[in-house]
């Protein structure tokens, strides 16, 4: 039998010679042969975690679109982003920075929406609970570490919080670290490998509400003031290349899921640990790309 990708040019040589000879002729295409629209996402937890959260989205958006929607897993935050500007992804789940960083790649690309908690995100410090520190100012001298570099709220903002308080990292830890992603920066802390870090706040209450962190060993120094930062971006050319209208459909089918449905709709949106999605615009990470740029952490 010919391999997959060789039979809708096959099926439809066969309808153009049949019709050629008057015959009628119905072809039925299966769901091989629609166009695929590969989504994506920054990994910023566990595996297993996303892998059932962006599978149940694609079976989901496959039904509302007529695409044959897929995920696509990654092995870092920059291979989501890259992977974005080769064009090898059509659409992504970013954090605020790779968000910034991934429009800058491909001009004209569309920040579609966010979760409501996402305008107003927060990191938490956590430290280990023997130390007794009661501020920023106090993580000097002591080991430290971040999530990912591209991290916006296991890096970037932290960072930026840190260095208002009047933090360098570089300067002032006695040694820094990127653990690449939140669950393992509780982790490395939890068992005390490092004395302090910084993570995603839902993560965080996520983790501490299914019973996972030792609570005896980690705790919360400080949650940081808000920011703008998850949100679902599409490149440019999605419309262009799958047809007028389809950046709409897309956005619209994400904007109509509600945990209140029940069924799917419940297992997508805890998945996504929110209700709903609500609809956001590319201005609203300005914010993200000035203190990015600040940090020197964009520079083109």
């Amino acid at each position: 039998m010919p391999p997959i990708r060789f039979l809708a040019p096959l099926l439809l040589l066969l309808f153009g010679v049949l019709a050629a000879c008057g015959a009628d002729v119905e072809v039925t295409f299966s769901a091989e042969t629609r166009e695929t629209l590969y989504i994506g996402g920054i990994p910023d937890q566990d595996a297993s975690v996303l892998q059932a959260r962006f599978e149940r989205l694609a079976e989901y958006l496959s039904e509302e679109t007529d695409l044959d929607v897929r995920y696509v897993p990654s092995v870092d935050y920059a291979a989501v982003v890259t992977s974005f500007r080769h064009g090898d992804l059509h659409m992504a789940w970013y954090g605020g920075l790779t968000g910034v960083q991934a429009r800058l790649a491909v001009p004209e690309s569309h920040a579609l929406v966010q979760r409501p908690e996402d305008e107003e995100f927060h990191s938490v410090f956590v430290v280990q609970k023997e130390l007794g520190i009661t501020s920023l100012a106090d993580l000097k001298e002591m080991t430290f570490t971040f999530g990912s570099e591209s991290s916006t709220s296991g890096h970037l903002m932290p960072r930026h919080f840190l260095s208002e308080a009047g933090v360098d990292p570089e300067a002032d830890f006695s040694a820094v670290n990127y653990s690449g992603s939140h669950d393992k920066t509780w982790k490395l802390v939890e068992t005390g490998a490092f004395q302090a870090g910084a993570l995603n706040a839902l993560v965080w209450q996520a983790r501490v509400e299914a019973g996972d962190v030792d609570l005896s060993r980690v705790e919360v120094l400080e949650l940081t003031p808000p920011y703008y930062d998850y949100h679902w971006v599409a490149r440019g050319d999605v419309d262009t290349n799958f047809g007028d209208g389809t950046i709409d459909t897309i956005t619209e089918a994400l904007l109509k899921l509600d945990a209140a449905n029940g069924g799917r709709d419940q297992e997508i949106m805890e998945a996504f640990q929110t209700q709903n999605f609500i609809a956001t615009r590319n201005e609203n990470y300005q914010a993200i790309e000035e203190v990015a740029r600040g940090l020197d952490i964009i520079r083109e």
